[in-house]
């Protein structure tokens, strides 16, 4: 079949179904998008959802009302189903799969034989053909079904969904077969593996692996701090020609997988030989982070005599990064940081270039204009690594804060620059004081 002649179901309207179903109707695909949130439903059918990501709005511009639907059931019976509902961890980091439980029965009403059914939500090893499989065959129907993570991220998505290779594994080979011929009609590679889990697997090791290698930068600024050396120093001179991996840069470890994925992948193997306890160790790590900036920040402040019910303070980049440009708040370290922030220091404002101000104002912070936050303050830290930052002209705005003002540049976005050593400026960053 053709694109044009087949009717893919997307269950899950999400950041993953989203970015997915966009494509596909750009293929030329009739999609359907299946949620059960009324507000994202109404926002999507009247094409004002807002999100940033390049290519979504125009998708839905384009396509919503010609070969994209969307409503909380199924019009049809699809040729194709991807499951893409969140799988969000609990308070001591359990996966909660009954999202995927409720879509999955709600599904298993609609699917025949002929149905294939692609599993692309997050879960633990084992999920598809222990939970999923059987649910889908409540009604006696036993449909194609693989797994096929998702592996794109924020800001260039679209993109990365046709280019990067697409991790496949069927339950058997048929299943397999009909995926891989699936996929082969829009992207560019396809790289199949021998089971179901094995491609669960993928998905888990892969943000794992990123979560681990962000996460030695972290102790390389911690070591470097306890030493007062410059970590950047440290890192760039032992990555320079070195043809060894190289040591990543300090920086918080946030949004939607890399702060979810490694709990995911623990409970996994809880209890066996193969426990992954690095792994959970390393999570959290990079989960103190923004609580080590924010003791860090608050001692910078108190050294310089601030009184925290006369001291303003403003926070820029609440979005979790800067690059690629993004508004997505999952993970982001603005939260736990403002927690610890603001038992000490109220008055606080915040800045972000993406974010919308009703979600800046939600944290009990007024949102401001970058040059209005400067204004009188007494303190400013940088979150994130917008680039519009990084390019503000921080000397005309430190002019019209009071002395001495804290900046602490958690991105080390303004180490070259003069006001980094001058006396009416005390500058630090994750692992550094100047």
């Amino acid at each position: 079949m053709t694109p044009e002649t087949q009717q893919v179901a997307v269950i899950g309207m999400g950041y993953v179904g989203l970015t997915l179903a966009s494509v596909l109707a750009r293929e030329g695909f009739r999609v359907h998008g299946v949620e059960n949130n009324p507000d994202i439903v109404t926002k999507l059918n009247s094409k004002d959802l807002h999100l940033v990501e390049p290519g979504v709005e125009d998708a839905i511009a384009n396509h919503i009302g010609v070969n994209w639907t969307v409503s909380d059931d199924y019009p049809f019976t699809p040729d194709v189903a991807i499951l893409c509902v969140s799988t969000p961890v609990g308070a001591r980091g359990e996966p909660d799969l009954e999202n995927l439980k409720d879509a999955t029965k709600t599904l298993a009403r609609v699917v025949e034989r002929d149905t294939l059914v692609i599993v692309r939500s997050t879960v633990p090893v084992g999920t598809t053909r222990e939970l999923v499989a059987p649910l889908l065959e409540e009604h006696g129907q036993r449909p194609a079904l693989a797994f096929c993570p998702e592996r794109t991220i924020q800001g260039i998505a679209l993109r990365e969904i046709l280019e990067l290779p697409q991790v496949i594994g069927g339950r058997d080979p048929d299943s397999l077969h009909r995926c891989e011929t699936f996929f082969r009609s829009f992207v560019r590679k396809i790289a199949p593996v021998s089971s179901l889990e094995a491609a669960e697997l993928v998905k888990l090791v892969n943000n794992c692996h990123t979560d681990l290698i962000y996460s030695y930068g972290n102790v390389v600024a911690l070591m470097a701090l306890e030493r007062k050396l410059d970590p950047l120093e440290v890192i760039e001179a032992a990555n320079t020609d070195y043809p060894r991996p190289n040591l990543a840069r300090p920086g918080f470890v946030g949004g939607a997988c890399l702060t979810k994925d490694p709990y995911i992948l623990v409970h996994a193997f809880e209890g066996t030989p193969g426990q992954p306890e690095m792994v959970r160790r390393v999570r959290e790590l990079n989960e103190s982070m923004p609580h080590q900036v924010a003791q860090h920040f608050n001692s910078l402040m108190r050294r310089a005599a601030k009184i925290p019910a006369d001291a303003n303070i403003l926070v820029c980049g609440y979005a979790y990064k800067g690059v690629p440009e993004t508004d997505d708040m999952r993970g982001a370290p603005v939260t736990p940081f403002l927690e610890d922030l603001m038992e000490e220091w109220p008055n606080v404002v915040g800045h972000d270039y993406v974010v919308r101000s009703e979600v800046i104002e939600a944290f009990g912070t007024p949102a401001v204009s970058l040059e209005e936050g400067f204004r009188e303050a007494d303190g400013v830290i940088f979150l994130n690594d917008h680039p519009r930052y990084r390019s503000a002209d921080l000397e005309a705005l430190i002019q019209t804060a009071r002395s001495p003002l804290v900046v602490f540049d958690s991105w080390r976005l303004f180490r070259d620059q003069a006001f980094t050593r001058s006396a009416d400026t005390v500058y630090a960053g994750i692992g550094y004081e100047a």
